[in-house]
């Protein structure tokens, strides 16, 4: 094996680089259990005794939770399923924000087949699926 020469190591440099980042940056595997995902599941919502685990098992088909730190340091549990709108089987992803301390479960974003719904729409989905 010869030396290397200068055009050699500018194109292994920039390669090494672009392989730290992939490493670092790149696609991640998703977190399906971890204790943020538990707690989110066992959690009532208002006046409900029933879990929201409970809730969307009983009315959604394909549940699918996943865990996920935003880049601000919020945990997000997401709940991504089918789920009758409207008598009808649409695409749901409904994210739950925790608290660090997991005392508290707020309501995120929640899409219907790719499309942001309103607050009260969110509301009065998930109140309904608790009942």
């Amino acid at each position: 094996m010869g030396k290397l020469s200068k055009r050699n190591i500018l194109w292994i440099v920039p390669i090494g680089i672009i392989g730290i980042f992939w490493y670092f940056y790149g696609p991640q595997k998703d977190i399906t259990e971890n204790e943020y995902i538990t707690y989110v599941k066992n959690y009532s919502v208002e006046d409900s005794s029933q879990s929201i685990e409970k809730a969307f098992a009983s009315s959604c088909e394909n549940p699918y939770w996943v865990y996920f730190e935003t880049q601000k340091g919020q945990d997000v549990v997401e709940f991504e399923g089918e789920c009758p709108i409207n008598n009808k089987n649409e695409k749901i992803n409904v994210q739950f924000l925790v608290d660090r301390d997991m005392t508290n479960v707020r309501h995120g974003a929640m899409l219907v087949d790719s499309v942001l719904q309103e607050e009260a729409d969110r509301d009065e989905f998930i109140v309904a699926l608790t009942k």
